[in-house]
């Protein structure tokens, strides 16, 4: 077995969500998730296919996003994985959504960071062993930094 890290970057202003799941059916049940959610996210999927054809199946709805999926989930390569971009919403929009769809079956990180990929690699194929999200923390909060945590979530309108 070798293990490998493979980077995703996340371009400014948008989020990525990395999952696995166990069907073919991922692609359209991930779109119609996110389409339904109710709000204008701009998005693009891509999911590894793991037999038959081995393709990476994608959709979206934009079209700059499908292709940085696509592009990312090749160089994941994984079988069974799924990468979603989005634009103009925020993972905790659709993440329970998302968890609730009957094939997916684990979220490895839904962050705006830029990600590290532990992949495992063997002779069947490739698998994901965890992500490294972020960087290392700095310290611990204090009160200054908890009011300015809190002022921010009301600001931006998810607290009241």
């Amino acid at each position: 077995m070798e293990m490998k890290l493979v980077d995703i970057k996340v371009p400014e202003g948008m989020n990525v969500i990395l999952g696995q799941s166990h069907f073919i059916k991922t692609v359209e049940d991930l779109y119609e998730t996110i389409a339904e959610s109710g709000i204008s996210i701009r998005f693009g999927l891509a999911f590894c296919e793991a037999s038959a054809k081995r393709l990476i199946r994608s959709d979206g709805n934009d079209k700059e996003l499908i292709s940085l999926a696509e592009q990312t989930a090749l160089k994941v390569g994984a079988g069974h994985s799924f990468v979603i971009f989005l634009k103009d919403g925020f993972p905790v929009n659709i993440v329970n959504r998302i968890q609730s769809i009957s094939e997916v079956v684990s979220l490895y990180a839904a962050t705006a960071n830029s990600l590290q990929v532990v992949i495992a690699e063997t002779k069947q194929g490739r698998g994901i062993l965890g992500v490294i999200d972020g960087e290392t923390p700095l310290g611990i909060e204090k009160d200054e930094d908890k009011k300015e945590r809190k002022d921010f979530l009301r600001k931006i309108g998810y607290k009241r």
